[in-house]
């Protein structure tokens, strides 16, 4: 549990910047946690609009994304173009190649359709542990969340507390739809991964992420064959 100066800050932070803009609560966060502050970036819409506004405050702010090993492509292809864009050094992080062995080995490369137990095992491996070492030593964890994403992240605040990770996550797009999202994308010629042009609105490891149909869900496609209340892979574990 955080003590009661985190509680506090926490506390601060959403009365403070209730109403404020993404790029006000950035610019709050970089000036007062610079050194303790990390964005993860999975390439997703959000995170390229938060990629956007860090570099034009600070270029040197600290950006990661995680490298499963199952990646798309394009995804792939983004990352080089968005380094490029803005001129900065996303640090990328890969999972323990040891561990990775051992799981497929016993259970075999497409684990994840075997069970809702080999699926979280298989994004532990690849996705938690690697996030953990990520995020050792900071303080502040901004993330892309958006509340109208799933019903896993209904009533998102702006900064909560991460018993999983044990920091402050800030989740600046909280309140954004689907439309002011877009339309900021494109009065910033912000690169995105071509990927939601063909029905993928959400994108994560290729052999678990599926287009999507006309009238679904925006993350029906990940982890299509689980039930919705299930679809996290614990990176936003969301609290009980």
């Amino acid at each position: 549990m955080p003590d009661q100066d985190i509680k506090n800050n926490i506390q601060s932070i959403n009365q403070s910047f209730s109403n404020a803009d993404p790029e006000a609560v950035l610019a709050y966060l970089l000036a007062n946690y610079k050194n303790d502050l990390a964005f993860a970036t999975s390439l997703g819409a959000e995170d390229q609009v938060i990629t956007h506004m860090l570099a034009g405050i600070d270029k040197k702010a600290r950006i990661f994304t995680l490298d499963t090993g199952r990646l798309f492509q394009e995804t792939l292809d983004l990352l080089d173009k968005t380094n490029k864009r803005y001129d900065i050094n996303i640090k990328v992080l890969f999972p323990d190649s040891d561990k990775v062995e051992a799981m497929v080995e016993k259970k075999g490369i497409n684990l994840f359709y075997d069970s809702v137990e080999n699926r979280k095992e298989c994004c532990h491996i690849r996705k938690i542990l690697p996030m953990r070492r990520a995020l050792e030593g900071v303080k502040v964890w901004i993330s892309g969340l958006r509340s109208e994403q799933s019903v896993t992240r209904k009533g998102l605040e702006l900064a909560s507390w991460d018993d999983n990770f044990q920091l402050i996550k800030i989740s600046p797009l909280r309140l954004w739809d689907e439309k002011q999202l877009w339309n900021y994308i494109k009065d910033n010629s912000i690169p995105y991964n071509v990927l939601h042009d063909k029905g993928f609105p959400s994108i994560g490891c290729l052999p678990c992420t599926r287009a999507i149909e006309p009238g679904e869900d925006i993350r029906a496609g990940r982890w299509w064959w689980e039930l919705p209340e299930m679809k996290e892979c614990g990176l936003h574990a969301k609290k009980s």
